[in-house]
């Protein structure tokens, strides 16, 4: 197994399996890939907020990357109330300064 990180294979993962999410002005970011908890973290942000099939995006986040990773178990997929989003990107307009908040429907 290669020595890279869960969370940047994560990152590389959802790049090359999420291109849709950028392609349709969301953004994404992994707050947390933990291999010893088996548990991952990824926020939405971007045009997701208020998406009508955020929702189905977030599925099937969940449901591949619990295939594609057999040290992950669970995995949590949030989307911000606000849409809004911080200027700090990384390659294929991931990462920011994303904020979500849990009073929006399609908060995850």
């Amino acid at each position: 197994m290669s020595e890279e990180s869960l969370k940047q294979r994560v990152e590389d993962w959802m790049t090359g399996q999420m291109p849709i999410i950028q392609m349709h002005g969301g953004r994404s970011v992994v707050r947390e890939a933990d291999p010893e908890t088996g548990t991952v973290t990824v926020e939405l942000g971007g045009s997701c907020a208020g998406c009508g099939i955020s929702d189905l995006t977030a599925q099937n986040i969940k449901r591949d990357m619990i295939v594609a990773f057999d040290e992950v178990d669970e995995v949590h997929v949030l989307v911000p109330s606000t849409g809004e989003q911080g200027d700090a990107t990384v390659e294929g307009g991931r990462g920011g300064e994303l904020q979500y908040g849990t009073e929006h429907p399609n908060h995850f």
